[in-house]
């Protein structure tokens, strides 16, 4: 009998209980209570998600610097890879380009059989201008032929070996190239310098020269055939006391940037010294 009674007061006093807690939810009463652990459930679950992030990237933070470190250097390769090739397109398109010029110039000047040539080395004395090209005697060159590119002269050929020859500049102190003026219609001495500089020498003083006159071959004294393009008068120094005019010329080449040359191969020079009277021993 008191077991029984025993459990009815309790369950009565859980229905009480519970009644109570409804009345109150249905109030409003337990609404700041039920706020108050919600935000105390959400900050807690904002502190462990935190704790629990920097304990992963703590983790994997060193798995990820040495991914990025690896994933950095064969970016770098790659970009070292493409640069170089880059560089090599530009050479390759430069070179065409080159060719194609070249190409123009034989198709536009025929009567002159060509041997196109490579520049292979360069002078490194600043008291002699020469290039080497990688073709000799066993292409056909010989000593004494012009050389040119489609800009215009170069030189000649002054020693050739099996494979390759060595090409003195007109820029060379110790050249001079016969000339003639265009526009002047008068005929002059081309010379080198040991700065690279080109001058015309022995200009009638009655001959009225002017800066951005063509200057081309004359094909007089037999080294060079006539009409090949050198360049254009810069300035003039006329002197009353003095014999001839000089001038200063722009050749028409890049010197410090050639690279393919054409060797005119059907051109034989005639050395016409013997011919030339001998100078009176004083």
């Amino acid at each position: 009998m008191k077991d029984s009674f025993a459990r009815n007061l309790q369950t009565a006093i859980i229905l009480l209980v519970v009644g109570g807690i409804l009345a109150l939810a249905l109030g409003g009463y337990l609404r700041s209570a039920s706020n108050l652990l919600s935000e105390s459930l959400v900050a807690a679950q904002r502190w462990l998600s935190s704790r629990y992030l920097a304990i992963q990237d703590f983790l994997t933070v060193p798995r990820d610097v040495a991914s990025l470190r690896e994933r950095n250097a064969a970016l770098e390769s790659e970009i070292s890879r493409l640069q170089g090739q880059v560089v090599t397109l530009r050479q390759q398109a430069e070179q065409a380009e080159i060719l194609a010029a070249l190409v123009d110039f034989t198709r536009t000047n025929p009567e002159s059989a060509y041997k196109a040539a490579e520049v292979i080395g360069r002078d490194p004395s600043p008291f002699l201008h020469y290039v080497i090209i990688n073709v000799g005697s066993n292409d056909g060159i010989r000593r004494g032929m012009p050389v040119v590119t489609d800009k215009g002269l170069v030189g000649r050929v002054d020693a050739t070996i099996a494979d390759a020859a060595r090409v003195q500049l007109i820029t060379d102190p110790a050249i001079s190239v016969n000339v003639r003026l265009q526009n002047a219609q008068t005929d002059a001495v081309l010379v080198g310098s040991v700065s690279g500089d080109i001058f015309l020498d022995l200009i009638s003083q009655d001959v009225t020269v002017e800066p951005g006159d063509v200057v081309l071959t004359s094909g007089l004294g037999g080294g060079y055939p006539p009409d090949l393009l050198v360049g254009q008068v810069v300035n003039v120094r006329k002197r009353d006391y003095e014999l001839f005019q000089q001038a200063s010329v722009q050749p028409n080449v890049d010197f410090s940037r050639l690279q393919i040359v054409l060797v005119i191969t059907n051109f034989r020079p005639v050395d016409i010294t013997p011919l030339l009277p001998a100078t009176p021993i004083p």
